[in-house]
């Protein structure tokens, strides 16, 4: 009966989302404030029906109901709760169906606190946010409901992918959701700008905060997926450049761009069509990315469907919505025309070169990403884009996009005077340099490429500090005025800063652990050692044991360092019978400074064991610097100027308690 009040929630929800789809448009067109006032309501509505059938899913789940095949199919009656609770959006219907809730939930946002966005504009927003809606419940009750019946029903359940029984899997899918579908608004208020022909510093106040908000919860996502794929998949490598990743990091790299464009609206009134363009092409690759993962065209460990007939669906609907929005684009671009100029050596200009850098590398992930499908659809011919691909082709792009980093946001706007930026910037080109130099002249001489890299990444970190020490006249002014400016700093200030510093810390992960890691794959006996980097791992054996729902061989590690102990690693190699699968569970010793790791595989017939061990400096500070990312966004949304409709609301509240 539940999965039935689930399944009627879902139809109604259906019916709501045409009617906010059309009314509101309706209503904008001729002015009638009724008829646009009806899309708030529709919108709210709309979230408590999908929220209604969400959780009449996630009863089933609970409750073991096998007579749901989307239960039957990826659930058990002794999985853990956790894995109960994950294992409704584990799977193509129901990941689906948290993609509605969270879009739903997006579009009642908007509703919720757009009361100072003009009645004509939020109509059209909360009606083009109706319409992505519509095409996604379609999808699920027409071709992925999650609620079908099967009759008679299994005893129990064929389980949850081993590979995703995973605490790293309990949130990295509805994060990954809330980036990809937190752009739709960003896309919404760029259909209903084209519409209206308007595009104005409030429009990207407007939008900067929904921007903001869906880029910090991608890079969560993001870094939670590549950490899962760090210590859960045993290959020991964090990003491998696989289709359905490459997905996640376009709309991304192109949302950052988005944000960045979205701050010269506001403040200069220029690059307006550009940002318009933006906010299509971001949710066109969020789309992209939802095609990739359930149509079949591709194998992959985070592939959810292999569906034909759903990805042409999908394809159907990226169709529509990417060339209605572009065919739309074209047709009223020329009406938004940029008001004010601004030299290339200005603020402006730096904030462009970025743009033009982040999309160059997100053109650059996409090509890598659809060559091979094309050249098979084509051809016949089966290739592979792959990691040697992506790193000759976007390290030429850190350069510039480092140095930009360091001088944009110390440029002044209009017109910038380099030369006295380059000489606040000095420290932060001494110690770059000064990196460069101890790092080139301590480490191995094939390590050249390395010790360049720490240089930008020296230089990274280190101007988000003087940019800040900028702002607060720090040595320039008398130190009461400095604390004085620091109290008033905007947090919005301090939320870029932070940001730009996580990149900074990112940088430094990847380029410490690429180019100094110490890698051994061997096969190995009991008792013998192995040196990786300057620990020594001594091979005690391996040993089956039984686990909860699976059978183990677990290897045993005794590392030392100088004859001193270290740490006792026990990896394991899994086996679970329902669904059959085997898995890889690394041990990891993690540091600040360095991980140590460690995978035992099968015995290779003759006495021993395979086995991979690693040695990976400052690996841990990519997460770190995806962390320091999030936390600078979520700063700067916390920011009063960020929040839509907060100075109106306040006012309002003022007045309403002077008696004006």
């Amino acid at each position: 009966m539940i999965a039935e009040l689930g399944h009627f929630a879902l139809i109604l929800a259906l019916g709501v989302a045409l009617a906010q789809a059309s009314l509101p448009l309706w209503g904008a067109a001729r002015g009638d404030r009724g008829l646009m006032a009806f899309a708030g309501s529709a919108a709210l509505t709309q979230f408590l029906l999908v929220a209604l059938a969400y959780g009449a899913l996630t009863q089933a789940f609970l409750g073991s109901d096998f007579s749901v095949i989307n239960v039957a199919t990826n659930s058990h009656s002794q999985k853990p709760l956790l894995y109960k609770i994950t294992g409704v959006w584990g799977n193509h219907e129901g990941s689906l169906l948290l993609w509605a809730l969270i879009l739903a939930l997006f579009g009642a946002g908007v509703a919720a606190f757009g009361a100072n966005l003009p009645p004509s504009l939020k109509a059209r927003v909360l009606a083009v946010q109706a319409m992505i809606a519509l095409g996604f419940l379609a999808f699920i009750l027409f071709t992925s409901n999650p609620f079908q019946r099967i009759d008679p029903p299994p005893a129990d359940g064929n389980g949850l992918n081993p590979l995703l029984q995973d605490p790293g899997l309990a949130f990295h899918p509805p994060f990954l959701y809330l980036g990809y579908v937190g752009f739709s608004i960003a896309f919404a208020f760029a259909i209903a700008a084209l519409i209206e022909g308007r595009v104005d510093p409030a429009w990207a106040r407007w939008v900067r905060p929904w921007t903001l908000a869906a880029w910090s919860f991608l890079t969560v996502g993001i870094a939670l997926g590549s950490w899962w794929a760090y210590y859960e998949l045993g290959w020991g490598g964090y990003w491998f450049w696989d289709p359905v990743e490459n997905a996640s990091l376009m709309p991304w790299l192109a949302g950052t761009a988005l944000l960045h464009s979205a701050t010269v609206v506001e403040k200069r009134e220029a690059l307006k069509a550009w940002t318009v363009l933006l906010a299509i092409l971001t949710f066109s690759l969020s789309l992209l990315g939802t095609f990739l993962v359930r149509s079949g065209v591709l194998t992959s460990v985070h592939a959810f469907a292999t569906d034909p007939a759903r990805g042409l669906f999908i394809l159907a609907f990226l169709a529509v919505t990417v060339g209605g929005s572009l065919a739309l684009f074209a047709a009223r671009a020329e009406a938004l025309v940029a008001r004010s100029w601004f030299a290339a050596l200005s603020r402006e200009g730096a904030l462009v070169l970025n743009n033009l850098l982040l999309g160059a590398m997100a053109a650059t992930v996409l090509l890598g990403t659809l060559y091979p499908l094309f050249l098979d659809a084509l051809t016949g011919d089966k290739v592979s884009v792959g990691p040697p691909f992506f790193h000759a082709a976007l390290a030429p792009s850190f350069l510039p996009l480092a140095i930009a980093l360091g001088f944009g946001p110390l440029l002044a706007w209009k017109r910038g005077d380099l030369p006295a930026v380059t000489r606040r910037l000095g420290v932060a080109l001494g110690v770059a340099l000064a990196v460069a130099l101890i790092t080139l002249a301590l480490a191995d001489r094939h390590a050249a490429l390395g010790a360049i890299g720490l240089g930008l990444v020296a230089w990274a970190l280190t101007t988000p500090l003087v940019e800040l020490a900028e702002r607060l006249r720090l040595f320039r002014a008398p130190l009461a005025e400095s604390w004085a400016r620091l109290r008033i700093l905007p947090r919005a200030a301090w939320g870029m800063s932070l940001a730009h510093f996580g990149v900074g810390l990112m940088a430094m992960g990847v380029v410490a652990s690429e180019a100094w890691q110490t890698e051994r794959i061997q096969a190995l006996r009991p008792g013998d050692a192995v040196a990786v980097g300057p620990y020594k791992f001594d091979f005690k054996g391996a040993r089956e044991l039984d686990g909860p729902n699976y059978l183990a061989l677990r290897g045993h590690f005794e590392v030392t360092r100088d004859g001193r102990p270290v740490a006792v690693m026990e990896p394991e190699t899994r086996r679970y019978p329902v669904p059959p699968m085997t898995t890889t569970e690394a041990a990891i010793r993690p540091r600040l400074t360095e991980d140590l790791y460690a995978v035992v595989g099968e015995p290779d017939g003759e006495g021993g064991f395979a086995t991979r061990l690693y040695h990976k400096p400052l690996v841990s500070w990519i997460w770190l610097g995806a962390l320091v990312m999030a936390t600078g966004g979520a700063l700067s949304l916390s920011d009063r100027r960020h929040r839509v409709g907060a100075p109106v609301r306040a006012r309002r509240a003022a007045q309403a308690a002077t008696g004006d």
